[in-house]
């Protein structure tokens, strides 16, 4: 099983329990001086975020080490929630678009992962203990009839591929075209 991914890693180095702002703090501080995610956010729309979000994440080193951390087995779910809560911390974007970015990022991530040959990512932490497919049912147990047809309704399979509703067609076709060669660059590099 994979190591949990220590969340440390999106907590500033410098803020520990002793030195951190108590509540309202920042109710009495300097107009002046805001925050980076109190100020307008760089980017407003969820193309723009993603487009430098994929540049981000792309470059040499960064793919490099993400590539590993996703080898490593740790969830594209937290990868996700680490890399948007930063890019939020930075005041890349607001709250709202950060949790709009949310699906396209974890399909970005799948894409890295499949050009990179890994197979036995994980989607999400405990994705293992509630597989339908693991599990073995109990003979009582009647299949679903949920449209009323008398006939047993199919099971959905989860979707790994983005549409166009949550992927951006200029982005997914950089994905398609050019991320296969960064992933093969990144790859061969750390062999």
């Amino acid at each position: 099983m994979a190591e949990k991914l220590d969340k440390t890693l999106i907590r500033d180095e410098s803020t520990t329990s002793f030195n951190a702002p108590i509540p309202g703090e920042s109710l009495v501080s300097s107009p002046d001086t805001p925050n980076k995610w109190e100020r307008p956010p760089v980017y407003t729309t969820e193309e723009r975020a993603m487009e430098e979000l994929y540049l981000v994440l792309t470059e040499k080193e960064k793919l490099t080490e993400l590539i590993k951390i996703i080898d490593d087995g740790v969830a594209l779910d937290e990868i996700a929630q680490i890399v948007l809560y930063k890019g939020y911390t930075e005041g890349q974007y607001n709250p709202d678009l950060m949790l709009l970015m949310i699906e396209p990022t974890i399909y970005l991530l799948i894409a890295i992962a499949d050009y990179a040959g890994i197979k036995d990512y994980t989607l999400y932490q405990g994705e293992e203990e509630d597989d339908p497919d693991t599990e073995i049912p109990d003979e009582d147990i009647q299949p679903v009839d949920m449209d009323g047809d008398g006939e047993p309704d199919e099971e959905q399979e989860l979707r790994t591929e983005p549409d166009s509703s949550s992927v951006d067609s200029s982005l997914l076709s950089r994905i398609k075209e050019e991320l296969p060669s960064k992933v093969k660059e990144a790859t061969q590099g750390e062999k």
